[in-house]
């Protein structure tokens, strides 16, 4: 690990894998590019920093990506201190405010867990602003970021006690076998433990023999690079499997399950996750495999009554055209490289959440689980 300035601020539950941390001066983010070949930590200590990471992937996964966004708000703030006079406008310091959150919003736009945390962040800055009067001192700028990093922190350990319960519930209903996952859900992808990879992590530790097959995931090989590398790290058995293995493996009666992620799931179950996905859900359904989805209670969406209205990321062409900085297609050739799909919530088994299992149907459960009815 890189040297890095001041002292690690990271709660406890973070263990074997340390997706980022941070210091009163800058955050540090596992650069998931590089993996598995190095393991790097880029030092975000300004806004723009936070932003590049979360818009070029250095940090992925719906929770981790509002964890960090959240932090991010504050090690904005700290960046800002430096540039301004007191007395500071309050009026001054909310459009500075705005401008924070608008940036990091702007970084990608289908992981509702960004925006989940920014608005947590919002409040809390409103609600503390309040208090002051219209003129601000220094004091209480500082107190203000020292409201807000409590918050940060109580994101990011919220996430993973929702984790280590995630994994609990689902660790109960997942078969022993052979167990599918897709794109990568570990602690990677989280606050440090993981959602879908968390319920198989939390399901051997209680005995289950279970063996992962790990989607490769396409372009970005999220299932190749990282998945394997956490499962190599948590001794855990699994074999990399070409993405359009999955449907002859299942029809050898060699998949027992399928456990995905989740990036942002509409009121009605239709759920927005790594692209790949929407076809596991289809072969699981035709070969009667139960397909679960694992996410906090963060990732669904309540203005969503459907999932039409999910914004579909389209990321470059280059990460379909090379593969790792080698092109393996013609110089002239042209890529679609969506980032996500959407499954229908009729293919889903049933989603594994920190409240429970919801099952069908999802338009009157999810919104009795979310508290809407």
């Amino acid at each position: 690990m890189r040297k890095f300035r001041g002292t690690p601020i990271i709660p406890e539950g973070v263990d074997l894998i340390k997706p980022f941390f941070w210091t009163e001066q800058a955050l540090y983010i596992l650069d998931q590019r590089k993996l598995p070949l190095q393991e790097v930590y880029y030092e975000a200590n300004s806004l723009k920093k936070v932003y590049v990471a979360i818009r070029d992937m250095l940090v992925r996964g719906a929770p981790a990506i509002g964890i960090v966004a959240g932090i991010g708000v504050f090690i904005a703030l700290k960046e800002n201190l430096n540039r301004v006079n007191f007395p500071l406008s309050r009026k001054r310091l909310e459009r500075e405010f705005d401008k924070i959150v608008e940036k990091l919003a702007s970084s990608r736009p289908t992981a509702v867990n960004l925006f989940w945390a920014l608005e947590r962040m919002r409040k809390v800055f409103h609600g503390e602003m309040a208090t002051f009067p219209s003129n601000l001192e220094r004091e209480h700028y500082e107190k203000l970021l020292e409201v807000l990093k409590k918050e940060a922190l109580r994101i990011w350990e919220e996430d993973l006690r929702a984790n280590r319960e995630m994994g609990r519930i689902g660790g109960a209903i997942l078969p022993e076998g052979y167990v599918l996952t897709h794109c990568n859900t570990g602690a990677l992808a989280t606050g440090g433990y993981g959602t879908a990879l968390g319920v198989i992590r939390f399901a051997i530790e209680q005995g289950k023999k279970i063996q992962v097959w790990v989607d490769e995931t396409r372009p970005f090989l999220q299932g190749a690079r990282l998945t394997a590398w956490e499962l190599s790290k948590l001794k855990i058995p699994f074999k990399i499997i070409t993405d359009n293995s999955a449907g002859f493996l299942m029809k050898k009666g060699l998949v027992q399950a399928v456990i995905v992620g989740a990036d942002r799931i509409a009121l009605n179950g239709d759920t927005a996750n790594k692209i790949g996905t929407y076809a596991l859900a289809v072969l699981a359904k035709y070969h009667g495999i139960p397909f679960y989805v694992t996410a906090p209670i963060a990732t669904f969406d309540h203005s969503l009554e459907k999932g039409e209205g999910i914004p579909i990321e389209e990321r470059a062409e280059k990460e379909v055209l090379f593969c790792h900085r080698s092109r393996v297609a013609p110089q002239k050739a042209r890529a679609l490289n969506l980032a996500f799909d959407v499954t229908p919530g009729e293919l889903i088994t049933a989603f594994i959440t920190e409240r429970g299992v919801i099952e069908p149907p999802f338009e009157i459960n999810i919104r009795r689980t979310l508290g809407l009815v």
